[in-house]
């Protein structure tokens, strides 16, 4: 299995696969406060609200980025 990390705020959390991203900055274009590849932790998660990262998610084309609402998970 490939490594993945998960950020939280909560109420969602995004997980990155960093074996599947293409550097393409979709990103950090999207929510530079949010995202910032040079500091570690490089996901300030809670730089921005839950849709916005959402929705900035949604636009990443490797699938590097994904997300789950942790209200889904535990009723999973």
């Amino acid at each position: 299995m490939e490594a993945k990390v998960e950020y939280s705020n909560g109420e969602v959390t995004i997980v990155w696969k960093p074996y599947l991203c293409r550097h393409s900055g979709i990103c950090v274009r999207g929510l530079p406060d949010v995202f910032k590849p040079a500091e570690k932790p490089w996901i300030k998660i809670d730089a921005a609200t839950t849709s916005a990262l959402v929705e900035q998610v949604k636009k990443c084309p490797s699938g590097a980025l994904s997300y789950y609402m942790n209200a889904d998970k535990k009723n999973a």
